[in-house]
């Protein structure tokens, strides 16, 4: 996905969450519901990060520097990072903090179990049609006929990711804080509130883990997958003159950006002319199979 579909994708989810913030908390505020009040710092949240995301995408396009010669990819990787820590400390912990007040010191909602259906229900109109549907689309284009963790595990692009766990359990928020107004109301036991609002809290901190996870392996300096690494092999062995490739290393510089550094082996007596030809010759069929391989470095040795 290029920088300019993850901005486009991040900006819908944007502006899908702050509407669904105001109206939760109109919601919690009028009914005095904790779930409610929960999905509404969830939603919070989900605006903040995706602010986050925004900074990333902006940085990662900066050109390269002195200071940093291979240009700000990462930072893209880090506002990722972000956003796990603002999920879990600004969405969860709140979460849980107010669900076990209300468990500990049960009452009943106000406002009537009705209004706080309908924002629920247009709360998830909004997520459905707005933010969680264009972010399922984009996955599925890039899924292809992998399986759906399979893609998760391997895509290097931590906005889409974001966007769509984040959606994922906002949809999914809704469900569990309308069946707690709901159990609440048929049961006339205003715990399921409460227990409503840890169930979000919860699936907050697991989503937020889950994104750190991830984003800090790439930050720290995850290497291309197996696949790629094998076409980088295959497209250098690819030129007549490469008698081996001894060793391969790679690292992701940003979701669209991969490192290589090859030592190939050639035969001896060429000239520093052959080994510039050899050289572009190499970087051509590289950039055929793999294009994210923006910054490679050749070190050659001849032959024993």
């Amino acid at each position: 996905m290029s920088t300019a579909e993850s901005r486009v994708l991040v900006l819908l989810a944007l502006v899908a969450n702050a509407g669904i913030a105001v109206m939760k908390f109109v919601a919690a505020f009028v009914s005095g519901s904790s779930a409610m009040l929960a999905e509404g710092f969830h939603s919070l949240a989900d605006t903040g990060n995706q602010l986050f995301l925004l900074r990333g995408t902006k940085q990662s396009r900066l050109r390269p520097t002195v200071r940093y010669p291979f240009g700000q990819g990462k930072e893209t990787y880090f506002w990722a990072f972000m956003v796990a820590v603002f999920l879990f400390v600004g969405g969860g912990v709140v979460a849980i903090t107010e669900g076990l007040d209300r468990v500990r010191h049960p009452h009943a909602a106000e406002g009537g179990l009705a209004f706080n259906l309908i924002v629920l229900g247009v709360a998830a109109v909004f997520e459905l049609g707005v933010a969680f549907r264009p972010a399922v689309k984009e996955f599925n284009k890039r899924r292809g006929s992998r399986n759906a963790w399979r893609t998760i595990r391997e895509t290097k692009d931590p906005t889409l990711l974001v966007v769509l766990f984040e959606d994922s359990v906002a949809v999914i928020g809704i469900i569990v804080a309308a069946s707690g107004l709901l159990l609440a109301e048929w049961t006339g036991d205003p715990i399921w509130d409460g227990v409503a609002s840890l169930v979000i809290g919860v699936m907050l901190c697991a989503t937020a883990w889950i994104l750190a996870i991830e984003t800090k392996s790439l930050l720290v300096g995850e290497s291309a997958t197996r696949q790629v690494r094998s076409a980088l092999r295959a497209a250098a062995l690819s030129v007549g003159e490469i008698e081996t490739v001894d060793r391969l290393l790679t690292m992701h510089l940003g979701p669209d950006e991969i490192l290589v550094n090859m030592d190939v082996t050639i035969e001896p007596g060429k000239s520093a002319a052959d080994l510039e030809a050899i050289t572009d010759r190499i970087e051509s069929e590289i950039s055929k199979v793999v294009p994210q391989a923006t910054r490679v470095f050749i070190e050659f040795g001849a032959e024993e």
